[in-house]
C-alpha cells in the first residue's frame, strides 16, 4: 500500500514538474519575441508598421500591410479550397467506405500529415508551378502557395471532420433511416448539421496552420513584397518574410527589431485562431 501511494504520488510531480517545464518555456519564448519587437513598434508606430506598404532596410521603413493581406488571401483561398475536399473525404471514411478501406486511407492521410514542409514545396517547385506558368506569369504565385497549403492542412481538417461525425450518436442516423431518409439524406441533414461544431472548429484550425506555414509557402509563393491583384500574381507572406529577410538582418537593428514585431502580428493570428477553436471544440463536449 506504501509502495503504491509513494510510486502515484511520485507520478503526479513528474507530471507537474514536467507540464511546468513546458508553460516556462513557452511563456519564456513569447517574453523574448515581445522584448525584440516591441522597439520596432515604439521606434516605427503601430499604425504605420501595420498599415503601410514599404520595407527599406536604406531608408529603414519597414510596415507590413502587404504582408497580412497575402497572409490573409492565402489563408482564406486554403480554406475556401480544404473545407469541401475535408469534409467529402471525411464523410467518405466514417459512412462509406468500407472498414477495411477506411483504415487504409487514414493510415495514409496519417502519412500526409507527417511530410515535412520543404517536401511539399519542393513537390509544388517542380510539378505545381509549371503547370500555374500555363495561365500566365511566373507560376511563382498566390495560387500555387494556396494550391500547396491545401494539401498540407488537409490532414488536419480530415481528421477532426471525421472524428466530429463519429462522435454524433448512431441513434440519429438510425432514426432519420427509420423516418425514410436515403444515406445520403441522413448524412446530409442530420450528420453533417449535427456536427457542425467540430467542423467549424476544423475549419480555423486549418486556417491557423496555414497562416502559420512556412517553407513551402516561400518556395512557391514568389515572395513579391506587393499587394496581389489576381491569384496568378506573387505574394508574400508573413512568415515566408521573416524566412527571408533573418539572415539580412544585422544584431541589434531596428530591422531585426521589425522582423520580431512581424512575429509577434503572427502569434497574434495563431492565438485568435486556435483559442476560438478551443471554444467551439470545448462547446460540444
Amino acid at each position: 500500500m506504501f509502495n503504491r501511494y509513494f510510486v502515484d504520488n511520485v507520478s503526479k510531480q513528474i507530471v507537474f514538474v514536467c507540464a511546468t517545464i513546458s508553460l516556462l518555456i513557452l511563456f519564456l519564448i513569447v517574453i523574448f519575441i515581445l522584448k525584440e519587437g516591441f522597439p520596432a513598434f515604439t521606434n516605427i508606430g503601430l499604425a504605420k508598421f501595420l498599415f503601410g506598404t514599404e520595407w527599406s532596410l536604406k531608408e529603414e521603413e519597414f510596415s507590413i500591410l502587404p504582408l497580412i493581406i497575402g497572409s490573409i488571401l492565402a489563408t482564406l483561398g486554403t480554406v475556401v479550397m480544404a473545407t469541401p475536399l475535408s469534409i467529402a473525404c471525411a464523410v467518405f471514411l466514417s459512412e462509406v467506405a468500407p472498414r477495411r478501406i477506411s483504415s487504409l486511407l487514414r493510415q495514409a492521410i496519417e502519412v500526409l500529415a507527417g511530410i515535412p514542409s520543404v517536401v511539399y514545396g519542393l513537390v509544388g517547385m517542380i510539378m505545381l508551378v509549371p503547370i500555374i506558368r500555363q495561365l500566365g506569369g511566373s507560376g511563382y504565385s498566390l495560387l500555387a502557395g494556396i494550391v500547396v497549403l491545401t494539401i498540407m492542412v488537409l490532414p488536419t481538417m480530415v481528421t477532426i471532420t471525421e472524428d466530429s461525425l463519429r462522435a454524433v450518436p448512431v441513434s440519429y442516423k438510425e432514426a432519420a433511416l427509420a423516418l425514410g431518409a436515403t444515406q445520403w439524406q441522413a448524412i446530409w441533414m442530420v450528420l453533417l448539421p449535427a456536427a457542425r461544431s467540430g467542423i467549424t472548429a476544423a475549419f480555423i484550425l486549418g486556417m491557423a496552420r496555414a497562416i502559420g506555414e512556412t517553407m513551402a509557402v516561400y518556395m512557391v509563393i514568389g515572395n513579391a513584397f506587393a499587394i496581389p491583384r489576381t491569384l496568378l500574381d506573387p505574394s508574400r507572406t508573413l512568415t515566408s518574410h521573416i524566412v527571408g529577410q533573418i539572415l539580412e538582418s544585422a544584431a541589434g537593428s531596428l530591422h531585426l527589431s521589425a522582423l520580431f514585431a512581424v512575429g509577434i502580428v503572427l502569434v497574434v493570428f495563431i492565438l485568435v485562431f486556435n483559442s476560438i477553436a478551443f471554444l467551439i471544440r470545448r462547446k460540444t463536449l
